[in-house]
């Protein structure tokens, strides 16, 4: 009698953080080792870690670099996923489906087959292309090796002046960190008001809570050239009108998709060059591709467009997704509604949905409305300042955005927001929902459903 074994397929994964060995845990959970080999490749040392904490470690809040891996190599090697460390992926062959990958410390390159491929390539800080960008001094952070540099060139660096390009989430939350850290700290930004992911009334808020950590900030200045000494060093960051001396610069300007070899390899990309997905994260066109993570480009559930946001939150989604397809279920990622929160010290910042150039821009009308208000009742110990504002489409009174700035307990009411614009709410409804209160957590109207009160009737008075 011929026994003909059934040949097991190959799942390879580039990439070896959230999204990627996310997707790799979630198909070995759906099929073992006899039916699915797995091999996933990692340029880099480390596997499954926060790169939304390296701020913090930067900073020392959090002490220990390995608090921030949630899984190691050898967990995932434990779970015969063959992951290959220091390995980088340069070419994709889909009409042989194989990838080349090459040993980053000997050089020796070598080529994989593959059954089904995902691509989890992450993001790359974006580094203008300007005289002095890569000399010794100046970090990226996005990883955490760029972590370890960052930390390793404090560490020699006897100056105390850091200079930050930029004023997003990475380069406030970084300005921070160095201001932990004992240096003077210079943001140096483009923009009107730091926080570009706030409408600039709110961004001025984060100015002035900056400004009194003894941040200096320095607004609607462009970066010309990065200055350096003849030790080839950084020693300052020239702009148009001046130069800001500098020991350490770190780029805060943000990141864009690590989309390289999707775009070499003819891959769809969307308007801000991430790989195109369809709801199972499955790549357009292509059905053994999947991709996720930061690579990516999602469905903005407001405004009904692509977006690129690059947060763990999404990409650990998007591999419990990709993983139970790729292992023979059926699951899908629906899309975002914007949400992301931050600090600055003790300030809480957070937002959802559109800011106001987002609405204009996609050809919707709006209402805005601006609340103060506390985090507890008003006569509560340590009741502290709260602002919100609203954004609820003309007419409709759908909820449209909401933007948070205060001290504690600020920034996760913005989740409340993030659960009507998910469920397609309007301000009216939102006045109604059954929210805890107690003195010591919010006043008997939470600060976003003052927010929610003031924008339903600025809508019926606009009818």
């Amino acid at each position: 009698m011929n026994m003909s074994r059934t040949r097991r397929e190959r799942l390879v994964v580039i990439g070896g953080d959230a999204a990627g060995m996310s997707a790799a845990s979630q198909a070995r959970r759906l099929k073992g080792p006899e039916e699915l080999e797995i091999v996933a490749f990692e340029r880099g040392h480390f596997t499954s870690y926060s790169a939304c904490g390296i701020p913090y470690w930067v900073g020392g809040d959090v002490t220990d670099r390995d608090r921030l891996i949630a899984r190691t190599p050898e967990e995932h090697r434990a779970r015969d996923i063959d992951l290959r460390l220091r390995t980088e992926v340069t070419e994709l062959d889909l009409d042989g489906q194989r990838v080349r990958a090459r040993d980053v410390d000997s050089g020796a390159e070598s080529w994989t087959s593959y059954d089904k491929l995902v691509i989890a390539t992450g993001a790359r800080p974006i580094r203008p292309d300007l005289p002095g960008m890569d000399a010794p001094g100046v970090h990226g952070v996005q990883t955490l090796d760029d972590g370890q540099a960052l930390l390793d060139t404090l560490a020699r660096t006897r100056g105390r002046r850091a200079v930050v390009v930029g004023a997003g989430y990475i380069g406030v939350e970084m300005a921070e960190a160095l201001i932990n850290r004992g240096y003077q700290v210079t943001v140096v930004n483009r923009g009107s008001e730091p926080m570009s992911t706030l409408d600039p009334d709110m961004g001025r808020l984060v100015h002035k809570a900056m400004e009194g950590l003894g941040i200096t900030m320095v607004n609607d200045a462009e970066v010309t050239e990065i200055l350096t000494g003849d030790d080839g060093r950084v020693r300052a960051v020239a702009t148009q009108d001046r130069d800001f001396p500098a020991d350490v610069v770190v780029l805060g300007i943000g990141v864009r998709p690590e989309t390289t070899l999707a775009k070499a390899a003819g891959l769809p990309l969307g308007a801000h060059d991430g790989l195109l997905t369809d709801r199972s994260m499955r790549v357009r066109g292509h059905e053994n591709i999947w991709a996720g993570g930061d690579c990516v480009e999602v469905l903005d559930l407001v405004s009904g467009q692509e977006r690129h946001i690059a947060l763990g939150t999404h990409a650990n989604k998007h591999g419990q997704v990709i993983g139970t397809n790729a292992g023979g279920g059926y699951a899908t990622f629906p899309g975002v509604v914007g949400t992301a929160v931050s600090k600055v010290c003790d300030l809480e910042i957070a937002r959802t949905g559109l800011r106001e150039k987002d609405a204009h821009r996609v050809g919707l009308r709006f209402e805005a409305v601006t609340i103060e208000s506390t985090s507890r009742a008003g006569y509560y110990p340590d009741a502290s300042p709260m602002t919100v504002k609203m954004l609820a489409e003309l007419r409709t009174g759908r909820l449209l955005g909401v933007q948070i700035v205060g001290r504690e307990g600020a920034g996760k009411r913005v989740d409340i927001a993030a659960v009507a614009l998910t469920a397609g709410m309007t301000a009216e409804q939102m006045t109604t929902l059954d929210l805890g209160y107690a003195p010591p957590f919010s006043p008997v109207w939470d600060p976003v459903l003052v927010a929610a009160r003031k924008a339903a009737a600025k809508v019926r008075g606009s009818l």
